[in-house]
């Protein structure tokens, strides 16, 4: 417990009470879903102790993520975990034993892809109920006869028992997510005229014995859980109705029902575009229908959220992923009184995006997340330090460095040339869908407000001869990165022609200007800023062309599961959407482009442009201490964030973070490599 906390508020104990599930119990009603980690099978010491920080942090329920039950069923390059022999369960049980050590359940979700899958790295065919194109591969899966479903059916009993000698507490059977299961349920894909296809009962035949055949597999050690829709997967597979009336049929056959939505980007959405607490009236719907304990997510942060969801009875425990990777301890801070420290996820969905990259996931507001062994690092606990430190720039990058510098013991001064901290991070969150971005600056202002020795200088800008004059032990410059305004980027390795006006990038428009009339706004950044600054000009009255390089409006936004509800949402602001294209010149009036493929040349009449292309690291400062060729005239003074490297806000907390933690402990540590070593 943290010096001076309060002790639980009352009203929050009923998320302490604990809860029977099937043979095991729940110490309490905080249960971490499966989600992804990008680490899988490739990284078990990483993965084991991801989750064990969870249950230390005071989750009762911590889960695998989708966990692969045999070789046909190859997420390559996805990152996923896998239950497929004896070297399997050594490394899952490393997962279960550190989750154990804290008092909290372990849960494994067992899972086959079907036709998603293509099976890249063991070449296996892949199963469907259908042969099917698999997620983006030229690859169809083979169409499965009798003798496939028995083997499944062995696969999975062998990989519930394998679950159960690994220490596993609760075992799912994962119907939905448009895998295997979610096929042979589907009205669309199971054209079967056995006893597997055709009416509810038979496309259900399979999940049903399943069920039966893992709990025959686990006998009274373990508690078996269902993940299903609760409204169905889309008319075309499995109506809400027909989800209803199976939650009714199968309830008793599971201990747990995991219910989520057949909307995936809906059920994981995005800040931008879905609320906290989303699913709440079809989990309310179904709620009765199984008679067993229910669990469900809705990016909740709030205690009273929370609460609100257990003593309504919509569910029993409260799920969550995203909010667990924004703080593990969570659970912990509301038992010991201390909401004002938690950190809220923003809904940002970066933690999905490196999954979707395969790479070990990252957080916007909790840099340790995926460091655990890697790094040593852990979410509450920092070494102890001591010296002076000056921070020049308070944005994301320099309020993460004087909360962990302040947390270590060192005198920190922070200084920032603008009247109020946040830097991008508040002026991004004024774009349209980004308000929540404000709590990355809003919790760590709040953590520094409570340390005596952290100095704040807001509306103080320094120069060179100041920050010598200061004579701190150790200077951080996170000064951040300003939008280049001649077109420089991934397409335009320089300037492009243009003339002596009417030209903008995102400061600007962030900074209150917007542009009237026929306004171009040209990305070639591929994320969210593009689209949200032409939806900013589009609700302020302009009529706006978004041109981007990408193939479709912020492109990159696929991987937090954005770009789709992305590229809606302007066009039904009315923006034109021209893609494949690159803006070579504008002159005040008339902006020029070239399609990527072909050169073929356009023109349109424009009012202004707006360059959203690449930014320029504001290293200035830096350069003025240390040397521009990066020799050590002054080997105390080191960049963080966007000044070093401009990226995402989350690469500038961690690069904060990095430098922070490890200051005046003699160099660079290098990171612990996770590998699977090869006895002779």
């Amino acid at each position: 417990m943290a010096e001076g906390c309060l002790t639980m508020d009352s009203r929050f104990a009923p998320l302490f009470e604990p809860l029977r599930i099937g043979p095991v119990t729940a110490p309490n009603r905080f249960y971490q879903v499966p989600h992804c980690t990008g680490m899988g099978h490739a990284l078990p010491q990483t993965l084991a102790a991801l989750r064990e920080v969870k249950a230390e942090g005071g989750w009762g329920v911590v889960c695998t993520e989708y966990c692969s039950i045999h070789p046909s069923s190859d997420d390559h390059p996805y990152p996923f975990a896998s239950v497929w022999d004896e070297g399997d369960v050594a490394n899952l049980a490393a997962i279960a034993d550190g989750i154990h050590r804290h008092g909290a359940l372990a849960g494994i979700e067992l899972w086959h892809g079907g036709s998603y899958v293509a099976n890249l790295a063991t070449r296996e065919p892949s199963l469907g109920v259908r042969s099917m194109p698999s997620r983006e591969d030229p690859v169809q899966s083979q169409r499965m006869d009798r003798a496939d479903i028995r083997r499944l059916k062995e696969w999975h009993r062998a990989a519930a028992r394998r679950a159960r000698a690994a220490g596993f507490d609760i075992v799912y059977v994962y119907p939905t997510h448009g895998y295997l299961l979610a096929e042979f349920l589907s009205r669309s894909l199971n054209g079967r005229r056995d006893e597997y296809g055709g009416s509810l009962a038979n496309r259900a035949r399979l999940f049903r014995e399943l069920l039966e055949e893992t709990r025959d597999a686990v006998g009274e050690r373990c508690a078996v859980a269902a993940r299903f829709s609760a409204d169905g997967h889309g008319d075309p597979h499995l109506t809400s109705e027909e989800a209803h009336e199976l939650l009714a049929v199968l309830g008793p056959l599971a201990d747990l029902w995991d219910l989520v939505i057949g909307d995936y980007e809906e059920e994981m959405g995005s800040s931008r575009f879905v609320e906290e607490g989303a699913l709440e009236a079809r989990v309310r719907a179904v709620r009765g229908l199984t008679g067993r304990p229910v669990v469900s997510v809705g990016r909740f942060t709030s205690p009273d959220a929370m609460l609100r969801q257990v003593r309504s009875g919509i569910v029993d425990l409260v799920g969550a992923a995203r909010p667990s990777i924004a703080d593990p301890f969570l659970p912990s801070k509301i038992r010991d009184g201390r909401i004002d420290e938690i950190r809220e996820c923003i809904g940002c969905n970066v933690c999905y995006a490196h999954d979707a990259r395969g790479a070990p996931i990252r957080c916007t507001q909790n840099p340790t997340i995926g460091e655990e062994w890697r790094r040593g690092w852990h979410p509450e606990r920092v070494p102890e330090g001591r010296g002076s430190v000056l921070i020049v720039g308070a944005g994301a990058a320099g309020l993460e460095a004087a909360q962990v510098l302040g947390r270590r013991g060192f005198e920190v001064s922070l200084a920032e040339r603008e009247p109020f901290p946040g830097g991008r991070v508040s002026r991004e969150s004024r774009l349209p869908g980004l308000a929540a971005w404000a709590r990355v600056r809003d919790h760590r202002v709040g953590q520094i407000a409570r340390m005596a020795n952290v100095a704040t200088y807001y509306g103080s800008a320094l120069d060179a001869a100041t920050i010598r004059e200061f004579a701190a032990d150790h200077v951080l410059i996170a000064t951040g990165a300003r939008w280049r305004r001649d077109g420089t980027g991934r397409w335009h390795a320089g300037p492009i022609e243009l003339g002596p006006a009417r030209v903008y990038t995102p400061d600007d428009v962030m900074d209150g200007i917007r542009p009237e009339g026929r306004v171009v706004v040209f990305d070639d950044d591929h994320y969210y800023i593009g689209p949200v600054i032409a939806l900013a000009l589009a609700h302020a009255g302009a009529s706006v062309r978004y041109v981007t390089t990408a193939g479709r409006a912020g492109e990159w936004s696929s991987h937090t599961a954005e770009q789709r509800r992305t590229q809606r949402g302007m066009l039904e602001a009315g923006i034109e959407i021209v893609v494949s294209t690159a803006v070579v010149g504008f002159d005040g009036g008339t902006a020029r482009a070239e399609c990527v493929f072909t050169g073929r040349a356009a023109t349109w009449g424009a009012d202004a442009l707006v360059l959203v292309t690449s930014r320029e690291p504001e290293d200035g400062l830096h350069a003025a201490l240390v040397g521009s060729d990066g020799g050590a005239p002054d080997s105390r003074v080191v960049r963080i964030g966007d000044c070093r490297q401009p990226s995402i806000i989350a690469a500038a907390v961690y690069s904060a973070h990095a430098v922070a933690r490890e200051l005046g402990r003699g160099g660079d540590r290098p990171a612990a490599r996770d590998r699977v070593l090869i006895l002779r």
